[in-house]
């Protein structure tokens, strides 16, 4: 940013707009916002953390992440970012409930409906 909140280009005027959700990310900020999200993914992978917003997870991707994390932060809108750190969560715990479930002998159902979601089959 320039002097008194003034952009010293159109392109950080642009990216601060993305970033705050005022304007829509074209395609190539959009792949720019993935490699990002990507990079700090690995990171996270390498130091075990499966939730970098809170406990021991957000202490250790601070420390050992931050490079990431700011690269993450600063190529995505800031929506997208607490999107993709809480569906990281979700879909942790999703995939270690499907396996309990298998380990315990449940078995895959059929969904069966009008068509339009995923796995249903048209009638």
């Amino acid at each position: 940013m320039g002097f008194f909140g003034l952009f010293t280009s159109a392109d950080e005027k642009r990216k601060e707009e993305v970033r705050t959700g005022a304007r829509a990310p074209d395609r190539t900020e959009r792949k720019q916002c993935w490699d990002a999200r990507d990079n700090f993914y690995k990171c996270l992978d390498k130091h075990d953390v499966i939730d970098s917003l809170n406990g021991d997870g957000k202490k250790i991707a601070e420390k050992e992440c931050a490079q990431e994390n700011k690269a993450f932060e600063g190529n995505c809108a800031s929506a997208w970012v607490t999107y993709f750190k809480r569906y990281r969560v979700a879909d942790y715990q999703k995939k270690k409930t499907l396996e309990r479930l298998e380990k315990e002998g449940a078995n895959m159902m059929a969904v069966e409906g009008s068509g339009d979601m995923p796995g249903s089959k048209k009638t």
